[in-house]
């Protein structure tokens, strides 16, 4: 029997209230999502108990019990706290999946202040962005990546300690870092968590829009309501359970259910900080024995490009739930998983600012392949048309809408109010994404409403990308949009203009890749560049992307009536 047992009973007398009352909470109360996730599951008599089995390159391997991690999380608060960080102070958390990335996580909210987790591929520029929009106090990183750091430091008077959690000695410390050693350092046994309360802000993720800086999405300590009970209903995670989410904590998917989902639970997860590879994938569950797999449709369609000959090759019988999260998962996936690993990827839908799944299979229901499935008992979800009413006819396709009350719904985009507000119309919140609902109340995903790049589940700014093209010598307007992929769906495509003096070819293009390496992450960076006499533009001057699109699609252009021909 699944966690959420019937979906039908859930949703007809559902409260939140059935979330805090397992959780001990009531309203009022202190509430810290530190606490909860550590010292909480050793007071329940799960000290000893695995929390995390964590592998590296050249299969280095560490674990930690829960009572390993509450004292990791103390000692990196009581650290923070001494050098000067109080409550709702900004620490970034600038590290690869390594332990010390989880364990500082939990330790920056045990002490009030505001975690702040960046995607560790990020280039230098788009880090500036993100610290300085957020105005952050202490940077958390390692010896890899403070050069990304020390590059920046000029422009950041407000950040006043750049943290090396793995610094070795050999190289002296420059302006402002100093090390800390979670090896070393002297193991706090008894701290004093900051009484955080439902609305005390707890995280800030960042995302990024079609205009515009990326927007620091901030969260609350009572999202953990929301992430505990669909991490429990959805995951189906029980208590024997090996599970493991590929998601990076620089996104939402790693914090809600790669650290606060599963350990809010008390129960032992597993991190494999390796990169992909089908094979190294499949040793890893086979290894660990994983039971519950959280994963991505990038990953799950390279898996089917790998082959079936290679999932017969290993033992995966420990597997009894699986889970896809992050971009639309396309039916063939779907019957795919289904064949090979004898159960179906159960689909998930939640963006950075819900903070939890709001769409998704379950357990014990009837997967349609290419669904996202139904709303998440407590969840009022609709299909919207141009009025923002509902729409009742089955199969048509509107804007999808949410009724604001879910305990982690996001609070505010950091110091960008009027973004904010146009992300609400007529009592709904809008996710900016399409959809249509059958005749069954199954989702079913269309498209973005908006520029928006969804590659292998990043979200990329097309600004974003513009305006680092837009820093090279010879590019005099540039334009970006997706183009499909087989593995990623999407990705990135530039379209540019030159500057005079200027010759478009491969030579040039190489050099022009190599000038935006340094600014944007991996994920950003486009796969094509191509060169054009001048871009479609509206008579008022603006690009117009959805030709572009359009044109790599092979869809329909529409209307042009307000193209300069000129």
């Amino acid at each position: 029997m699944s966690n959420i047992g019937s979906y039908d009973e859930r949703i007809k007398d559902f409260s939140w209230k059935i979330a805090e009352e397992e959780l001990g909470y009531k309203e009022g109360d202190v509430i810290n999502i530190g606490w909860y996730c550590s010292d909480r599951i050793c007071d329940q008599g799960k000290a000893d108990k695995l929390a995390l089995i964590w592998e590296g390159l050249g299969g280095v391997e560490k674990r930690y019990t829960f009572n390993d991690v509450r004292l990791a999380s103390n000692t990196i608060g009581d650290h923070l706290r001494k050098l000067g960080v109080k409550n709702e102070d900004r620490v970034c958390l600038f590290m690869d999946k390594i332990p010390e990335l989880y364990l500082s996580f939990l330790g920056v909210l045990k002490i009030g202040a505001i975690a702040q987790p960046l995607f560790s591929a990020f280039g230098d520029e788009s880090l500036h962005v993100r610290l300085d929009n957020a105005q952050t106090k202490v940077i958390m990183t390692q010896r890899k990546h403070v050069g990304k750091v020390r590059r920046i430091l000029e422009q950041m008077p407000y950040l006043t300690h750049i943290i090396i959690v793995d610094h070795d000695g050999k190289k002296p410390l420059k302006e402002r870092e100093s090390v800390f050693s979670l090896e070393t350092a002297e193991k706090i046994e008894k701290f004093e968590i900051f009484p955080t309360k439902a609305e005390s802000p707890s995280l800030l993720h960042y995302t990024s829009g079609t205009t515009g800086q990326p927007k620091g999405v901030k969260h609350v300590h009572y999202s953990l309501i929301s992430q505990y009970l669909t991490a429990k209903w959805v995951l189906d995670l029980q208590d024997d359970d090996i599970y493991w989410c590929t998601a990076d904590p620089g996104w939402v998917t790693g914090t809600s259910y790669g650290i606060i989902g599963p350990w809010s639970q008390g129960i032992t997860q597993c991190v494999l900080d390796t990169g992909f590879s089908a094979e190294s994938w499949y040793k890893f569950i086979a290894k660990n024995k994983v039971s519950m797999w959280y994963s991505a449709p990038t990953a799950i369609r390279s898996l089917m490009k790998a082959g079936d000959a290679l999932v017969k090759e290993h033992d995966l019988s420990s597997l009894r739930h699986i889970a896809s999260v992050g971009e639309p998962l396309n039916a063939e996936a779907v019957i795919w998983s289904e064949r090979v690993y004898g159960m179906p990827f159960y689909d998930t839908y939640l963006q950075t600012e819900t903070g939890s799944m709001m769409l998704t299979n379950y357990p014990g229901m009837k997967v349609k392949p290419g669904s996202m499935g139904k709303p998440f008992p407590g969840i009022t979800a609709a299909v919207l048309d141009d009025n923002f009413e509902p729409i009742t006819e089955p199969s048509k396709s509107g804007l999808i809408g949410f009724r604001p009350d879910w305990p982690s719904m996001m609070r505010e985009y950091w110091r960008n109010e009027e973004t904010f507000k146009k992300k609400f119309a007529n009592g709904w919140y809008l996710p900016g994404d399409k959809s249509t609902i059958d005749k069954d109340g199954y989702y079913w995903f269309v498209g973005r409403d908006d520029d928006v790049i969804n590659t292998g589940g990043h979200l990329v700014s097309p600004f974003e990308v513009e305006s680092a093209l837009l820093e090279h010598e010879a590019v005099a307007e540039s334009a970006v949009v997706a183009k499909p992929d087989q593995v990623n769906m999407e990705v990135v495509k530039a379209f540019v203009t030159l500057n005079p003096g200027f010759i478009a070819d491969d030579d040039l293009e190489l050099k022009i890749m190599n000038f935006i390496r340094k600014k944007l992450s991996p994920l950003a960076m486009p796969q094509e560049i191509e060169y054009m006499e001048k871009l479609p533009k509206t008579r008022s001057g603006k690009i117009m992307r959805r030709m572009l699109r359009a044109k790599e699609w092979g869809e329909e252009i529409g209307d042009t009536s307000t193209l300069d021909d000129e």
